[in-house]
């Protein structure tokens, strides 16, 4: 008993000895940037997800836009439910892989801390007027959140995170994200592969938002169970159900059939991502971060099956007149903020420019206030600087 004690005792709840050869183990993280003692029964990626958990950013996602902003309704998505989805579905993958789930939980807490309100169009509008200032991306803006804008130790600013998890960030990807300028995180080695746990995450981030998205879309009504029938994917999730329930309700079609796309994609990318690190007899991290390609991925049939039902949710979704409106609307809320502010900085918190306007330009840090703010905030500071009758 002891000499097992002893063996986990710098390990926490997941022995490196348990994990596939590929993974990426805690004894061989390349640490912190600050070094610290590390916890006696928790791994270093258990310590970076309760730290990303008890992060103001981390909470502050409860209200911020997934697609309809939060005013919309109780039952849409938000940036925290999606997040908890995401890390639910990456550990699935990750147990079956043989992966690392405490550094692939705290990847997924922490992928969306750098987004702002209103979801893209928010990332958008801000790019769009840091223009000369190197741009805003939420990846490279959830790197500032844990390097340095959360301040809560006495020794140094931000989070202080494992090197894994801050390339886990900085290497997000998916086909809606803009392209991130990394060249000043040259450190996270960005001419290699990033470990498989980030990959899982990445692809977890993807089913999802496609899913959740659709099933948000069916809530609001935008999306009708009649316009899917043409999709095939669609199709193969509801074939079994309404042979099954002949006089199911749509609610329940809806539910049922999102778990099946889910279940269905998760599967084949477990099967196909196993094939594909044994055919290329990956035994080692190592050899992970030094393929030309990722290798966590859907196989060619289901990436077809994807191509249609992605356009059909942009088409149908992402670019309807009502979210369209939404999107408009919020670009003119937060560019109006951003003038305000860089035109009177006094209005922006004292603790906030006293730690920032040093080392960054004004327009830095009021793009990082803007995108620590939640719909609801940004919605109230709008009304108190531009509408007349409201108490300032």
């Amino acid at each position: 008993m002891g000499r097992a004690m002893k063996k986990l005792k710098n390990t926490g709840n997941t022995p490196d000895g348990l994990l596939a050869s590929f993974a990426t183990k805690s004894s061989n993280s390349r640490g912190r940037k600050h070094p610290e003692k590390e916890h006696p029964y928790r791994t270093i990626y258990q310590r970076d997800r309760d730290r990303i958990i008890h992060s103001q950013a981390f909470r502050k996602l409860e209200y911020k836009t997934q697609v309809f902003i939060t005013h919309e309704g109780d039952y849409y998505r938000t940036r925290l439910t999606h997040t908890l989805e995401v890390a639910q579905i990456a550990r699935t993958i990750g147990k079956s892989l043989g992966l690392n789930e405490d550094l692939i939980e705290a990847i997924a807490l922490a992928h969306d801390l750098g987004h702002t309100p209103f979801g893209h169009a928010g990332e958008e509008i801000l790019n769009k007027l840091l223009d000369k200032e190197g741009g805003f991306n939420h990846n490279i803006q959830g790197l500032r959140v844990v390097d340095f804008l959360e301040i809560r130790y006495p020794d140094f600013q931000g989070l202080n995170l494992t090197w894994e998890v801050r390339e886990g960030i900085a290497k997000h990807s998916t086909t809606y994200d803009l392209k991130a300028d990394l060249q000043h995180f040259s450190d996270l080695d960005l001419d290699k592969q990033p470990t498989l746990e980030t990959q899982v995450v990445d692809i977890a981030d993807e089913i999802a938002y496609d899913n959740h998205d659709l099933d948000d879309g069916l809530t609001s009504g935008l999306i009708q169970e009649k316009d899917l029938e043409k999709i095939e994917i669609w199709k193969i999730a509801t074939e079994k159900i309404k042979k099954q329930y002949r006089h199911i309700d749509q609610d329940m079609l809806k539910f049922l059939a999102i778990r099946n796309l889910i279940n269905f994609k998760v599967t084949d990318l477990i099967e196909h991502s196993k094939h594909k690190l044994s055919s290329l007899n990956i035994n080692s991290w190592k050899k992970v971060k030094s393929q030309e390609t990722r290798l966590v991925a859907f196989s060619p049939y289901v990436s077809r099956l994807r191509k249609p039902f992605r356009k059909f949710l942009y088409d149908n979704l992402y670019c309807s007149r009502r979210v369209l409106r939404m999107t408009e609307k919020s670009k003119r809320f937060i560019q109006e903020l951003f003038e305000n502010y860089c035109k009177n900085p006094w209005q922006i918190p004292k603790n906030l420019l006293k730690q920032k306007i040093k080392k960054e330009s004004l327009k830095r840090t009021v793009a990082d206030y803007i995108a620590g703010m939640t719909d609801r905030f940004a919605l109230d500071e709008y009304k108190k600087l531009f509408d007349p009758y409201e108490k300032v």
